[in-house]
């Protein structure tokens, strides 16, 4: 055995180790190292996830909870800030972190500008019509070609519920672009149109169609003529209709109490031109019989009932929203009576 064999053999094996135990050492400092520099990063993201979550439970509860375009607005604020919170404490150069600020600042500046056409034009439409608050769900509206109850309201889009109980969905864009009418919910002015011969006197035709739209159950009612046509005048009878739900029975129920009305008193509904060209005797009239049956077929509902059916959605989020006015009163009754009481003990510790 050499002399010098044995102590190489035994220092390198040695120095050998020290070095590879001491490379993996590092490697393992320098990962846990890293790991711990994105431990901030973890827990504000999740800190924004329990605030966005907890946001999401306190707005389903309170009275924001029935109007999810709040909420969504409110989620979206939250997110927003945490994805600001995010990059802020990334653990990144400095001058990384400002240009990501930057891109982010640029891609919202593209957002809002591209909004005319684009998801966020919609979002801020519907910020736009809550802030106006012109109506609000079971409320008719009108825009456009489209007629209907307000059955929901979100972020993006307003759901009516038509005559024929299907739903259309309008864009919040469209609904801020075109102008909205709306049935006032303390009553409105119903109307009916038709036209008679010049052989009536108005004064007799006004009489009976002011007590046509009493018998409809319309409030103070009154006959505008709108038209003095070449064959014949246009009448408009009007009245005060207090309860909107009825709306549509309530048309239909002005024509009909117009048509026995003036059947009754001998006025002939019928155009001057038609009477002209009928091969009949000229002392016809076109009056129906006086034996029918006025009252409703049989297995029908009244008018009420037909709206309930025909709006469902629309009475459901009516109700929703009247149940939660009503609690946000009681909320605030229940605070005043809790503040006089404090107060009142007060005065008598006193």
């Amino acid at each position: 055995m050499r002399g010098t064999a044995p102590g190489v053999s035994l220092r390198w094996p040695f120095t050998a180790t020290l070095v590879i135990g001491g490379a993996a050492g590092a490697r393992g400092a320098s990962a846990i190292a890293t790991i711990e520099s994105f431990f901030p990063t973890l827990l504000v993201a999740a800190g924004v996830c329990l605030a966005l979550w907890v946001t999401h439970r306190v707005l389903a509860r309170e009275r924001a909870g029935r109007d999810r375009l709040i909420r969504q607005g409110a989620l979206l604020v939250v997110g927003n800030l945490g994805l600001v919170a995010v990059i802020l404490v990334l653990p990144l150069a400095e001058e990384t972190r400002r240009q990501l600020l930057a891109l982010l600042g640029l891609v919202l500046s593209a957002a809002i500008a591209l909004s005319s056409t684009t998801l966020v034009g919609n979002a801020m439409a519907g910020v736009m019509l809550r802030v106006v608050g012109n109506f609000r769900p079971g409320d008719f509206i009108r825009v456009g070609d489209h007629f209907g109850r307000v059955s929901e309201r979100g972020l993006f889009h307003v759901e009516i519920q038509t005559e024929d109980r299907d739903l259309t969905t309008l864009p919040n864009l469209f609904v801020v672009t075109h102008p909205v009418k709306v049935v006032r919910s303390s009553g409105t002015i119903l109307t009916a149109t038709l036209s008679l011969g010049y052989d009536q006197h108005h004064a007799r035709v006004e009489r009976l169609l002011v007590e046509a739209a009493k018998a409809a159950g319309l409030e103070d009612p009154f006959v505008w003529i709108t038209e003095l046509g070449n064959d014949a005048v246009t009448y408009r009878a009007a009245g005060l209709l207090r309860d909107v739900k009825e709306l549509l029975g309530a048309r239909s129920r002005l024509h009909a109490t117009i048509l026995d009305t003036l059947h009754e008193a001998g006025v002939e509904i019928v155009s001057p031109a038609f009477m002209n060209q009928r091969r009949i005797g000229e002392m016809t009239r076109f009056i129906p019989p006086r034996d029918w049956d006025a009252a409703p077929p049989a297995g029908t509902g009244g008018d009420e009932q037909i709206e309930q059916v025909i709006f469902d959605k629309a009475e459901q989020a009516q109700a929703r929203e009247e149940l939660a006015s009503e609690r946000d009163g009681l909320s605030e009754r229940i605070a005043a009576l809790k503040k006089e009481r404090s107060a009142a003990a007060s005065e008598e510790e006193r």
